[in-house]
């Protein structure tokens, strides 16, 4: 287990969350890395691919880490092979190159299908600032990942899509530093997700890699957010590490006539607030953000945020008190610019242009946290977002470490999204089977998800059942559903289950006082290939389930929003059908290239309309 899991743990089990959230923070990744000063790894490193994992473990399969030797924290360390009196069957240098951020998979074509561990390596100059300390920052490792700094060992990280970091102050030496990371994607039953997905298991460092440099004492998290019931009014939440009772943190917000300064207790927490001039909010149709600016003696941190209010009452979901109608799509990691994992912001403009081009406000992001650069252009384009981690179909339930797992992962995504006013939902999991312990499981996970922000909607993609006396009526009845704010679901109709006409005689049977949302439907096609209506993998099929469809899904009482599957076609192993497939999962509304199908025009005229409608109200 993780010693970040194991730390957060324990906080959890001895105190309240608000009384151990000092704590908690100070295992969890700097916030803003991204606009903090530093320098950025990106680019070329060299690689080695190893499937037996011999840098890891010697002939008996023990971890070199385990053993005696500090100098046996790997096999592949820092050293040339003249260096070594033992034989040494690698060398860097003469190695493959890779480029950071990105996957192997489509870099290397011998890596396509490729699961197991690589190792990268960086040489690279860093002279930190003096009296400065200096953290390593990862966007994030698909899916294990064990760090190396001039041959010692830094620590660990488990879990795919999140951010890590560790602290490297005393470990950097003259000259070239060489930072060593071996990077495992084998999928594993406990894990997170667990064996068996739906999407590509892309493998590498495929998101940003930076060194970040922060004076002694630094701002290490905050959060800004509206007081409930207010609108001139702002809460400050603040962690510093090494706070100094000389020193306070002053908050700027110029547009708000906002120029403060607070003190840290003890444990360098703030929790205060801040009166401003009116408040203009963020929406869909004016996406406002404000210029933020903090500073904590010579730290200074800036950002920009937007003020908003996300509820409920009873079927409505209302942005800023006033109903709206969520008119989303699905969109999985992948670039059409590239055909390759997404992670720069050229990539989420991409996305997003895409979406907001079908007519959405919102998007789901799906199955698992996406790159840092979503949420922030989604902020600056006025698009909604529902964010997700991977707890899919069959997690181990029961699994002590699964569920701390699936708990780290839901705290990264929190701690790195909470300051983004688009988003509004956290979703806890998807189409997850009814039990006892999967309950269990994810109301642990709503538990945490409200400890650390109340200011955003709960939900999961569930999943509905047939009357045994009646095959069309279909019932969405979960347990869970009383924990989460809006009642989510994905359906197939005409897809896995009969054909697009047997959608007019369906009959829904939902029976909670919550909103709406069709977190999936949809059906196969691939792009230029055309034929009869009822032909299956043509787009005339695929445009005939969305014209049944969508009739369907609107006779449903207090639906309230829909996310179809999906944007882009993907990547999956799972969809072999030569010709037609080919690895892909050809439910998008445009090819992987970007080339719209049919139905593409049946939901953007629907959005269309509804949008108009929902401004009528």
């Amino acid at each position: 287990m993780l010693a970040t899991t194991l730390i957060i743990a324990q906080c959890l089990m001895a105190s309240t969350v608000s009384q151990a959230e000092p704590l908690l923070y100070s295992v969890l990744p700097i916030s803003n890395s991204l606009q903090r000063e530093g320098i950025s790894l990106n680019g070329e490193w060299k690689m080695l691919v190893d499937p037996y994992e011999n840098g890891y473990y010697n002939y008996r399969w023990e971890p070199f880490d385990q053993q005696e030797s500090p100098d046996r924290q790997s096999y592949f360390l820092d050293v040339k092979p003249a260096d070594r009196s033992d034989r040494i069957e690698y060398d860097f240098d003469k190695a493959e190159s890779i480029n950071v951020p990105g996957d192997w998979n489509t870099q290397h074509e011998k890596l396509y299908f490729y699961e197991g561990s690589v190792w990268y390596r960086k040489a690279f100059e860093c002279s930190p600032p003096e009296g400065m300390r200096a953290f390593l920052v990862f966007g994030s490792a698909n899916y294990e990942a064990h760090a190396y700094l001039n041959g010692k060992k830094l620590g660990s990280h488990v879990g795919g899509f999140t951010p890590f970091q560790f602290e490297i102050t005393d470990l950097l030496r003259e000259g070239t530093q060489s930072l060593v990371v071996k990077v495992d994607n084998k999928r594993l039953r406990e894990g997170v997700p667990t064996l068996n997905t739906d999407w590509w298991n892309y493998g590498g460092l495929t998101r940003d890699v930076r060194v970040v440099f922060v004076p002694q004492s630094f701002i290490h998290s905050f959060t800004l957010k509206l007081k409930p019931g207010s609108r001139d009014t702002v809460i400050l939440e603040a962690w510093i590490d090494n706070p100094s009772t000389d020193k306070q943190l002053k908050l700027v917000i110029p547009e708000m006539g906002i120029d403060q300064d607070f003190q840290a207790d003890e444990q360098g927490h703030i929790v205060v607030e801040a009166q401003a001039r009116r408040i203009y909010m963020w929406s869909t149709t004016s996406p406002k953000l404000y210029d933020v600016a903090l500073a904590y003696g010579d730290d200074h941190l800036t950002d920009q945020i937007g003020f908003r209010t996300i509820t409920t009452e009873g079927q409505d979901i209302l942005l800023n008190g006033r109903p709206v109608f969520l008119r989303g799509i699905s969109i999985h990691e992948e670039s059409p610019l590239t055909q390759a994992r997404a992670h720069s912001r050229e990539d989420a403009e991409a996305l997003l242009s895409a979406a907001k081009e079908l007519g959405c406000n919102m998007v789901r992001l799906a199955h698992y946290p996406h790159n840092e650069h979503m949420a922030r252009v989604a902020d600056e384009m006025g698009i909604m977002v529902w964010e997700e981690i991977p707890v899919y179909w069959t997690i181990q339930w029961d699994n002590p470490s699964t569920l701390e797992n699936a708990r780290n992962q839901l705290r990264e995504l929190i701690h790195r999204d909470r300051n983004r006013a688009s988003v509004i939902i956290w979703s806890m999991a998807n189409e997850t089977p009814v039990s006892e312990g999967r309950n269990a499981f994810l109301l642990k996970l709503v538990e945490d998800a409200r400890a650390m922000d109340s200011t955003r909607l709960i939900s999961a993609a569930m999943e509905y059942h047939r009357d045994p006396e009646n095959p069309q009526k279909l019932i969405v009845e979960d347990p869970f559903a009383d924990h989460t704010d809006i009642v989510s679901f994905n359906q197939y109709v005409g897809w896995y289950y009969g054909m697009p006409q047997d959608c007019a005689n369906i009959e829904w049977h939902i029976p909670y006082d919550k909103p709406v949302f069709i977190s999936e439907f949809g059906g196969g096609a691939k792009f230029g290939m055309h034929g009869d209506h009822l032909d299956r993998w043509t787009e005339e099929f695929q445009h005939e389930l969305y014209q049944q469809t969508l009739p369907m899904l609107g006779k449903i009482e207090g639906l309230r929003g829909m996310s179809p599957w999906i944007l882009f076609d993907f990547r999956s192993p799972r969809r072999p059908l030569p010709e037609v497939q080919d690895f892909y999962n050809r439910k998008g509304l445009l090819s992987e290239k970007g080339e719209k199908k049919l139905a593409w025009y049946v939901l953007k005229d629907y959005y269309t309309d509804t949008d108009r409608k929902w401004r009528n109200r």
